[in-house]
């Protein structure tokens, strides 16, 4: 595939830090920190958000969608393998998953996922979008405020682990 100096040309966005760069080459990834275990606290601190947001009201198979997009934008293995693996596990379609890089283009989305997923783009490309108004004001019609508290800190916490993940090369294992 190739790749140019501003857009990743598989999902039309930027979306796997091939942007920054131009063309990448990698050798075999390894792990370059064990993180979790240097320090434990800091796992601690992102391990709460993650509580608070599991236990939000946001529909469980709307928060896998949020994270399988954000750590497809971010290139974040180790999340994609999880995430989607839970997200088969609470019944999503492998359609769905499939298609969700492309989720504009195809029909299998509801308006609210379409809400959600697109404020997840442009916060996780916050650099690149300032999140639009349009954007942030379509997820408010679908979600209460509320909800959209929570929506906004999945989004910040999925995107916080990828950080980690990738900046450690924390890699999936084989299932």
């Amino acid at each position: 595939m190739v790749k140019n100096n501003k857009f990743c040309i598989c999902f039309g966005v930027l979306c796997c830090g091939y942007f920054v760069s131009g063309i990448k080459t990698y050798k075999q990834m390894k792990t370059r920190m064990l993180w979790k275990e240097v320090d434990p606290e800091a796992y601690k601190a992102m391990s709460a958000l993650e509580t608070y947001v599991r236990n939000s009201s946001l529909d469980k198979k709307l928060m896998d969608l949020v994270k399988v997009r954000a750590s497809q934008i971010n290139g974040c293995a180790f999340c994609l393998d999880m995430h989607a693996f839970d997200a088969r596990r609470i019944g999503e379609t492998e359609q769905r998953l499939y298609t969700l890089a492309g989720w504009k283009d195809v029909p299998f989305f509801t308006p609210q996922e379409r809400a959600a997923l697109a404020l997840t783009e442009a916060v996780t490309l916050v650099s690149a979008t300032h999140v639009p108004d349009d954007v942030y004001n379509e997820a408010a019609q679908h979600f209460s405020e509320k909800e959209l508290v929570q929506l906004l800190l999945l989004i910040v916490t999925i995107n916080g682990w990828n950080r980690i993940v990738v900046s450690t090369r924390t890699l999936p294992q084989p299932r």
